[in-house]
């Protein structure tokens, strides 16, 4: 990427044999994200600007080629060659004060791959620091092992959400992330779970996913939720699209003492809300930062067959088409839900 709407084709130089505690992966896919999609359109995200070019991505899965020395996975085991991986994008520091409390996803110092100086996945090759990795059952492909970091940062909203059983929750943004968390809901028999999403038919999918589904562009979401909750709201709101009006509907929506999800990156860097409102019902906003030592718990929920991340993936593009595949993702064509590069 070499600024905003301009994603080229290059040639890099191979990374070579791996250090110490690295591994060569062979990168098998990636998926386009929302957060690369804001990248993509703006050529910045937060305060974060391109400021050179970068390789994209930070879904992704691979096969690992080469093993450095005292090389060690994400479970504490040693990496061979031939292992399929899921890899945590992130690479937090491990000694500040954050990283030492838990909070490595609070990171100040952290390494992102495919955030602005530092490449990320969409190439054959790279290295990668060996606990980033979470080899996977055989039976998962490639596209499935990238799919587990949306589905990892949807288990960490909930685990900051602190759902308690008989409430309700709302999720506004049916993309890959307002999906798995909806799957992780529908799968814990919480009751009721609405989803709305402003594409028509990533509301009709929520709905084929178990929720009580809305198009926003056919329906007042605020008014549905309030009408099906007896105008009570929901214990939980989920904003999981791209902030702005999805972040003051999911408040409006909260019953009093609620919970405000913040997922989604607000393409303008704003974060509004009605402060009569929020203050009146007295809720808490919590921001959903990446995640948090989730991959080992997304895995074993996987393996146990309960969860669909294949449905998810409704578009494959080879590397040599990721150009088209990020303007046909930005401009929400052809029932895209997740864009999938498969290298």
């Amino acid at each position: 990427m070499h600024g905003a709407a301009d994603l080229r084709v290059d040639e890099i130089p191979s990374p070579g044999v791996p250090p110490a505690g690295q591994v060569l992966l062979r990168v098998e896919a990636v998926g386009i994200c929302g957060s690369d999609l804001h990248t993509y359109r703006c050529g910045v995200i937060g305060d974060t600007q391109v400021a050179d070019p970068i390789v994209m991505g930070h879904e992704f899965g691979g096969v690992v080629e080469g093993v450095g020395e005292d090389s060690a996975d994400g479970n504490g085991r040693p990496l061979g060659a031939g292992v399929r991986v899921a890899v945590d994008p992130a690479q937090p520091c491990g000694r500040c004060e954050w990283c030492r409390r838990g909070d490595s996803n609070l990171c100040p110092h952290i390494v992102f791959c495919g955030l602005s100086p530092y490449d990320g996945a969409m190439r054959p090759w790279m290295h990668v620091p060996a606990d980033t990795c979470y080899p996977v059952p055989d039976a998962v492909d490639a596209a499935t092992a990238a799919m587990l970091e949306p589905f990892g940062v949807a288990i960490h909203t909930l685990d900051l959400a602190k759902l308690q059983p008989a409430e309700s929750v709302a999720i506004i943004g049916a993309g890959s992330i307002g999906l798995c968390i909806l799957q992780l809901l529908v799968r814990s028999h919480t009751c009721p779970v609405f989803a709305a999403d402003k594409l028509p038919w990533r509301a009709a999918l929520a709905r084929d996913l178990g929720a009580e589904s809305f198009c926003t562009e056919q329906t007042d979401i605020v008014q549905s939720v309030l009408d099906a909750t007896g105008g009570r709201g929901v214990d939980v709101a989920i904003e999981a699209a791209s902030g702005g009006e999805a972040l003051a509907q999911a408040a409006e929506i909260l019953a009093p003492g609620g919970r405000l999800m913040a997922v989604g990156i607000d393409e303008d860097d704003r974060f509004l809300l009605r402060h009569s409102n929020a203050r009146r019902k007295g809720i808490t906003v919590r921001m959903v930062r990446r995640m948090k030592h989730a991959y080992g718990r997304a895995i074993r929920l996987f393996e146990t067959g309960a969860y669909d991340l294949a449905s998810l993936v409704t578009h494959r593009f080879p590397l040599n088409q990721a150009p088209h595949a990020f303007a046909l993702n930005a401009n929400y064509h052809d029932g895209v839900v997740k864009a999938m590069i498969e290298i």
